[in-house]
């Protein structure tokens, strides 16, 4: 699958299906609701914290995988699988924050 990483587009297999995955405005105006943060800032920290939960990882390749054009609910986000597990899961998200937010995401959720 191609991605465009100036795009802060990053590649997932899910499923054994290959998906694009996107933290769009509106992904991340959803990620700001979903953890009650005021602003993008208030994202990062919470990423940046080094610890998120199996919930926050399903919300956030929830967001990514809408802003990547995938209309998908996080419900079925939560039974899907990832070859390499809960590490594979993390990956994901990492790649995805790190497209996003750069130097300022977490390098291992």
């Amino acid at each position: 699958m191609n991605v465009n990483k100036r795009r802060g587009e990053v590649a997932a297999r899910l499923d054994n299906r290959d998906y694009r995955l996107c933290l769009t405005l509106g992904a991340l105006a959803e990620l700001e609701s979903a953890f009650a943060a005021t602003d993008l800032r208030a994202l990062v920290e919470r990423f940046s914290s080094g610890t998120l939960s199996a919930t926050d990882m399903i919300a956030i390749l929830g967001a990514g995988l809408r802003g990547g054009g995938n209309p998908v609910e996080d419900e079925t986000v939560a039974r899907m699988h990832c070859d390499d597990g809960v590490a594979g899961y993390a990956r994901m998200v990492s790649d995805l924050l790190q497209a996003t937010f750069g130097s300022n995401a977490p390098a291992n959720p």
